[in-house]
């Protein structure tokens, strides 16, 4: 049995949101709980430098996914951005207020300014980390298409229509996954008593997401899933989280860290493999379906790409990897020397007095 193109980039399209879901969703999660954990200046300081080496490069990963889809299945890209504008103009509108916020809190010591642009941080983080669940929802429950003039599937529907009970409780998924699994990576990174917030708030909201998010996955698997193979996937995704929040529980951060992002990573490869190999059905003409296949570039565009992803994948994944290694250590508010300026004390490397992070 040999694999096509367009099958070997749909599993690639699907490793990209694997390593936007495990990685920005830590962001997420630690900038809606920014003012919960975070109790003063110093504090919250301390919690945003654990994103400052590597929230943007984060987003790359949604970029690239972004990229490939346009690329590899243009049929679908048009599709789903043209028919899900508004959810993904609001995602686009809060992830650049989130970036901006987490430059411009700084510019001034005003306690007032500061508070505005931390609610611009929830804000930015809440409204993606809710809609991404609510738009992968729909793309697996499937949406009402309609033929267009070219003979192209089109979106047959508006915005109120997304917000179905099946989809809502997909955005609540990953809401409660991504705070989840920020509060990890707090008490990952940081020390003292943030790092005891963060491990109790995991655990507490860890309970909520298991309940919810077992809600979604039985949903899925019965109602959209043709396959008995993926019922491993949920089975995996389960005792994965299950694990984690023990090991949040026992103190193990690493290992519920660990566990935390392998259920993120299999709750996508989850919907990703009800899917298959549609990658946007119509609800009301299976006809209408857009599926990997017709959905697709050339063989030749398909070929091009796979070369060049050869190539710069692994460079672009060494280079992130090596990122998170040079700021592997916890953070400490006591470390955090001036908090008007972001001065940053290393432990056994002095006072760089040099801004690190936001």
């Amino acid at each position: 049995m040999t694999i096509e193109l367009q099958q070997i980039w749909i599993i690639l399209i699907a490793v990209l949101w694997m390593g936007y879901f495990v990685l920005e969703g830590f962001d997420f999660g630690v900038g809606i709980l920014l003012p919960v954990i975070g109790k003063s200046e110093q504090e919250r300081r301390a919690l945003l430098t654990t994103l400052g080496p590597v929230w943007d490069g984060n987003e790359v990963w949604l970029l690239v996914a972004g990229g490939a889809t346009f690329a590899a299945f243009p049929e679908w890209y048009a599709t789903l951005f043209s028919g899900f504008y508004l959810p993904l103009l609001l995602i686009l509108v809060a992830l650049i207020l989130r970036g901006v916020a987490f430059e411009y809190r700084s510019k001034r010591s005003d306690p007032t300014w500061r508070k505005r642009w931390d609610a611009a941080i929830v804000v930015g983080s809440f409204v993606p980390a809710l809609l991404w669940g609510v738009a992968f929802a729909n793309i697996v429950r499937g949406v009402p298409m309609r033929l267009g003039e070219q003979g192209n599937s089109l979106y047959d529907g508006g915005f109120f229509n997304l917000l179905n009970p099946y989809a809502l409780v997909g955005g609540l998924t990953t809401l409660t996954l991504f705070m989840t699994h920020g509060a990890i990576f707090l008490a990952l990174k940081t020390d003292g008593e943030i790092r005891v917030r963060a491990n109790k708030l995991a655990g507490q909201i860890g309970l909520v997401a298991t309940v919810i998010a077992v809600i979604f996955l039985l949903w899925t698997q019965l109602a959209y899933s043709d396959k008995a193979w993926t019922w491993a996937l949920v089975v995996v995704a389960a005792l994965c989280w299950l694990a984690g929040l023990a090991m949040n529980r026992a103190g193990r951060e690493g290992w519920s860290f660990l566990f935390s992002a392998i259920t993120l990573a299999g709750a996508v490869a989850f919907l990703f493999s009800v899917l298959y190999p549609n990658v946007m059905p119509a609800s009301n003409d299976p006809a209408l379906s857009l599926t990997i296949w017709n959905a697709s570039s050339s063989d030749y565009t398909l070929r091009i790409m796979t070369i060049v992803a050869v190539i710069f994948t692994p460079i672009v994944l060494a280079y992130q990897s090596w990122t998170y290694w040079v700021f592997r250590k916890r953070v400490s508010p006591s470390q955090i020397t001036n908090a008007d300026h972001g001065s940053l004390d290393l432990p056994g490397e002095g006072t760089t007095g040099e801004k690190i992070g936001v």
